[in-house]
């Protein structure tokens, strides 16, 4: 295998992995939760939030250091670095009897997480012109997998042991590193390379730069509004259809991996195929309109294969970021397309880091024990409102006004 394609291997690898870390712990936080003595399925889900607050808190604020690093001493040690700290971070996971632990474990997953720009970034400088759409293709496609391939293996995994899954991940994490010692040349030579300033530590700049830009602080605030209501699903999901259906770790990651398969069609069919007919601002208000219609369904929702026929309605919802990210990048000149990227995956991060705080304390409080009205779909019915709130914004951005 040549070089360059080693490298592509590499690099597809490390984002594949990056990936299914992400989503491998989503079936198995009760479990997990349970064995650190977190309390339970209620209280489960408050600390299971201030794990994945805590992890997306560190990518926000360490995706402008690492790339900033990456732009300074090459992106091969940084990559190297940052896999072999994901590898490392597998086995606390794995080892972690108590929260504290499993909360580190988290923090420097998200460190090392922050490395997907850099990935990004090496496979822009080893592209050529006439390739590179295709190869930031293959990333989404790989990302998307990844994204699916979580779930289910963190759900088989754990029929063996709840630590079955951050072994596994260990291992593959720990591999890669081996690979890209062996393969990986380094794609940005000392020329091209910059020096490491301030700015690279202040991960707001950017945002604050983007909302100065004319047209484009109604779309930026509509779209950090759906993430922050659609992070209700990956935090909560586990906690709630432990709650309401008593389903284990296995059936938790098939509904998840149906629901990432859903996302995949979603957006690499019916997106296409509802632009090319209806033009990209219906598209959005039909992806809104559903997001509305699914949390409030699955917030009410107490018979558990109604979930499954359900999944499809939620994945249409997924059409929005693409949707309203296509209309912002038309609006936006060439030479702001990098700064418009970053902060829409900034205001991701930001959404992932506060949602959990708030959600799971709302589950808790209708969902433990004691609670004076028993309804754990509660925080879906609560994002359904709050899109149902911020609609007459997504009307606003029609481009015909």
């Amino acid at each position: 295998m040549e070089a360059p394609r080693k490298a592509l291997v590499f690099i597809l690898a490390t984002i594949l992995i990056d990936a299914i870390g992400i989503g491998l712990i989503f079936p198995i936080m009760p479990d997990l939760m349970a064995r650190v003595g977190a309390g339970d399925t209620a209280s489960g889900a408050v600390w299971g939030g201030v794990l994945m607050a805590a992890y997306a808190a560190m990518q926000f604020l360490f995706s402008p250091v690492i790339g900033g690093l990456s732009d300074s001493i090459g992106r091969k040690p940084v990559l190297l670095a940052a896999m072999a700290a994901l590898a490392l971070d597998y086995v606390v996971m794995a080892l972690a009897t108590t929260f504290w632990l499993l909360l580190i474990g988290r923090m420097i997953a998200g460190v090392a997480g922050a490395t997907y720009t850099t990935a990004t970034a090496y496979l822009a400088d080893i592209s050529p012109p006439e390739k590179k759409a295709a190869n930031f293709g293959l990333i989404g496609a790989t990302f998307g997998v990844g994204f699916v391939m979580g779930p289910a293996l963190g759900g088989l995994l754990a029929t063996w042991d709840v630590s079955a899954p951050f072994w596994a991940a260990a291992a593959i994490s720990a591999v890669n590193v081996v690979f890209g010692l062996l393969v990986l040349p380094e794609s940005l030579p000392g020329t091209r390379r910059r020096r490491f300033t301030r700015t690279d530590l202040n991960p707001f700049w950017g945002i604050r730069e983007a909302f100065r830009m004319p047209g484009l602080a109604l779309p930026l605030t509509a779209l950090f509004v759906f993430e922050f209501a659609n992070m209700v699903y990956p935090t909560l999901w586990a906690f709630w259809t432990r709650e309401t259906f008593g389903w284990a770790a296995a059936l938790i990651g098939t509904s998840l991996t149906a629901y990432g398969i859903g996302v995949a069609v979603s957006q690499g069919a019916v997106l296409p195929f509802l632009v090319s007919r209806l033009g990209e601002f219906r598209t959005l208000i039909i992806a809104t309109v559903a997001a509305v219609g699914a949390l409030f369904a699955i917030g009410f929702t107490t018979v558990g294969w109604l979930v499954f026929a359900l999944i499809p309605l939620a994945a249409l919802s997924d059409m929005v970021p693409p949707t309203i990210t296509a209309m912002m990048s038309n609006q936006v000149a060439e030479d702001r397309q990098g700064l418009l990227q970053g902060v829409i995956t900034s205001l991701g991060s930001v959404a992932a880091a506060v949602a959990p705080l708030i959600v799971t304390p709302l589950f808790h409080a209708f969902a433990a024990p004691d609670a004076a009205f028993y309804m754990p779909g509660m925080p879906f019915v609560a994002a359904g409102l709050l899109m149902l709130l911020v609609f007459p914004a997504f009307l606003r951005l029609n481009p015909s006004r």
